[in-house]
């Protein structure tokens, strides 16, 4: 059997301080293994710092590195829908978080087991997860209630639609990919419902996780955009959708005040101030 072109995304958003030994570890792990069939692609999202200098350090040292650098911020799930366009060039395009939370070997085991779904999720909540570092008790209160909400609106049946490690099927991203409108970080609820509503399969399986000391979440603020964001994707699956546009002004006021990253009114449209060129075509199959 052929391998896989694998496509890996990291959003990145002032990361500076944290991310070359993510980016060295995943590069020099799957490039052993994938050889010129995998690529890293950081999509960084109009950061402050000097994150791309750091990039394009480690791109000098791993040629399987590559990135899109959005100057205004665009949120996590705004770099996510960005760096899913890149999903021709790959068979399996996965994401993780910047801040090495997933370790390599973890995000490989869900890679492994890509011919059994269309989707494969890492899950912190299942039998079998390996925690090294828990969240905080009122983290864990908070993702508990969060996914009680999401399992009421939604009934996907997924244990953890939060964890930062997922790999998808190329087909299964170009067919849904035009429905993915959420840029804040409940951006993974519009992707997994997206995937369940178009038929695909996901598969939640225990993964290797640590939570990492440095978090830039506000956990109220997000809580609220996040809960705000759930019901804009329940809402655009029912009937009375066309009827909430007047209120669109509200909501951009809504979530400008919360400082979250507006949702796509329509179909995705190109990032604002993308620095070109950055994308190179590689053996990979990566490129603009």
């Amino acid at each position: 059997m052929t391998p896989h072109r694998l496509l890996l995304l990291i959003p990145a958003y002032n990361e500076a301080r944290r991310i070359e030994p993510v980016l060295r570890e995943y590069a020099e792990y799957f490039a052993g293994r994938h050889g010129d069939r995998f690529q890293l692609v950081v999509v960084l999202n109009g950061c402050r710092d000097n994150t791309l200098e750091v990039v394009e350090r480690v791109a000098r040292d791993h040629p399987c590195v590559r990135w899109m650098d959005f100057e205004a911020p665009i949120g996590k799930g705004g770099a996510l829908i960005e760096g899913l366009k890149l999903a021709p060039f790959a068979d399996l395009i996965g994401y993780v978080d910047a801040d090495g939370a997933t370790p390599p070997q973890a995000f490989e085991a869900l890679v492994l087991k890509a011919d059994e779904a269309d989707c494969v999720i890492g899950s912190r909540w299942l039998p079998g997860a390996v925690l090294h570092q828990t969240q905080s008790g009122r983290r864990q209160f908070a993702s508990r209630v969060f996914h009680l909400i999401v399992q009421s609106m939604f009934w996907m049946g997924i244990r953890d639609t939060q964890c930062g490690a997922k790999v998808i099927r190329r087909e299964a991203v170009e067919k849904i990919h035009a429905n993915l409108r959420i840029a804040d970080m409940a951006f993974d609820i519009n992707l997994l419902y997206s995937l369940k509503r178009a038929g695909f399969s996901i598969l939640e399986v225990p993964t290797e996780w640590t939570d990492k000391i440095g978090s830039k979440v506000n956990l109220l603020r997000t809580s609220l955009t996040m809960f705000l964001s759930v019901v804009r994707i329940r809402l655009i699956y029912s009937p009375f959708y066309k009827l909430m546009r007047p209120l669109r002004p509200l909501e951009v006021w809504v979530y400008t005040r919360l400082r979250a990253p507006l949702p796509i009114s329509g179909p995705t449209p190109s990032g604002p101030n993308q620095t070109a060129g950055q994308v190179r075509p590689g053996p990979g199959g990566v490129r603009e």
